[in-house]
């Protein structure tokens, strides 16, 4: 299998893995391993985890998307948690950490497109997601109030007023009460109840106090 030979095959996946490679190539695993070795040493090649990988940018035709490329590291997954947090402007902060959520065991991944972590949640409990995006750009992304209770879960301790006011949330107006109740509930977690009244207490004494001014 020479270079060239692999960029026709890939040109049109931004990442592929050795299972595709052993399918496409009449050569053995091993031959192709070595072969993938050789050219991540020279830059050619680059390991986003074991036995998937993307061709570095200047040998790359199609750009390479990261919140896509969060999804397919480990499926099923999608992204959650402070990522999504960010991504819906509920927290001041911008998010460089991909935080992923997974019905399998947590992983964690980093390579030179940055870190990617996946916590594992129980399979009730992993709904709440939708694809956004348009084109080649599209992912899975909790919706707000999933991303809300993934992050409240994911991080142990009661979410008492004074927890969820260090947090700093803001645009809250994107989190719809009913649905985070109703997911809460869903979750069947007492603690993440209790959490999702603590924040809408918060949210409708914040609005009372813009009215007052």
């Amino acid at each position: 299998m020479k270079f060239e030979d692999l960029q026709k095959v890939v040109s049109e996946n931004p990442m592929f893995d050795l299972a595709f490679l052993v399918q496409a190539f009449d050569e053995p695993r091993a031959n192709i391993r070595v072969q993938l070795t050789r050219w991540m040493a020279a830059g050619r090649v680059i390991s986003l985890r074991r036995g998937m990988y993307t061709l570095a940018e200047p040998f790359r035709k199609k750009e390479l998307f990261r919140p896509a490329l969060a999804n397919a590291m480990l499926r099923p997954s999608y992204l959650s948690g402070l990522w999504a947090l960010g991504f819906y402007g509920l927290i001041p902060e911008q998010v460089h950490w991909f935080t992923s959520v997974t019905s399998k065991g947590p992983r964690h991944y980093e390579n030179p497109l940055g870190v990617f972590e996946f916590r594992h949640i129980k399979q009730s409990a992993f709904f709440g997601y939708e694809r956004v995006g348009s084109g080649e750009k599209t992912f899975l992304v909790a919706s707000p109030e999933k991303a809300l209770l993934d992050h409240w879960h994911l991080h142990s301790g009661e979410w008492t007023d004074t927890r969820l006011e260090q947090m700093r949330y803001q645009n809250t107006e994107v989190v719809n009460p009913v649905t985070l109740r109703d997911f809460a509930t869903r979750f069947a977690s007492p603690r993440l109840q209790e959490a999702s009244e603590h924040w809408i207490r918060l949210r409708e004494n914040e609005k009372e106090e813009e009215v007052l001014l």
